[in-house]
């Protein structure tokens, strides 16, 4: 499974990344406002920094909502990095252009994906990453980790190539439950990743390894 880091946090990004886990960044518009990222110049710089810092994939958001204009922003953050992917939005001009970008070789990643019958549209339109939103789901009393579930067995029963990519993760549980199912991908923010490192016999299990290497050498 990879993980995706799901920020515009260049510290964070960079802290994921000298762990030697990491296999992609995940960004938003509301992500990059959160670092106070804003104007079209300071935005693209962030992505160029971005690619600089990951040797994967990098999700940059169109925010057009017509096919033309989907088109144009998408053709644009393509060219600026071969990490780049074209994050597009579920809509049905979305869908037009996630073939459209399929058929000129451009990666595009389809999020706000909150169904199986959208996930089915979505590989039929040939995006490279399908991104189902289970924190979401799990926020309205809907189970986000069957909807992975589902996505899972339907890919499969066709041999779709598109990568199911688990978004808005809210914990580390997540991210187990997640590879249980099969996902493809996580994109969740750094203390998600970190919570995997934690036990708490790991910890006693090392003090107890250090006093005792202590005291046979004092």
């Amino acid at each position: 499974m990879k993980f995706f880091i799901d920020t515009a946090n260049l510290d964070q990004i960079k802290e994921a990344q000298d762990l030697g886990i990491l296999d992609g960044v995940t960004t938003n518009p509301s992500l990059m406002a959160k670092e106070g990222v804003s104007g079209h110049e300071n935005i693209i710089n962030h992505y160029l920094r971005i690619c600089d810092i990951v040797d994967g994939d990098v999700s940059a958001e169109v925010i057009s909502t017509d096919f033309k204009g989907i088109i144009e922003e998408g053709e644009y953050l393509a060219s600026l990095n071969k990490q780049i992917v074209v994050k597009v939005p579920m809509i049905s001009e979305g869908v037009k252009a996630i073939k459209y970008f399929n058929d000129k070789n451009i990666k595009t990643n389809c999020t706000l994906v909150f169904s199986s019958g959208q996930a089915i549209i979505a590989a039929k339109a040939g995006a490279t990453y399908l991104s189902p939103f289970i924190g979401r789901l799990d926020d309205i009393s809907s189970d986000g980790l069957n909807l992975i579930s589902e996505i899972r067995d339907i890919y499969d029963n066709y041999d779709f190539t598109t990568e199911i990519l688990a978004a808005s993760i809210r914990h580390t549980m997540h991210i187990i439950d997640c590879a249980k199912i099969g996902a493809d991908v996580v994109t969740t923010p750094l203390s998600a990743i970190k919570g995997l490192l934690n036990h708490p016999l790991t910890d006693s299990g090392l003090k107890k390894f250090l006093e005792d290497h202590k005291k046979s050498n004092s």
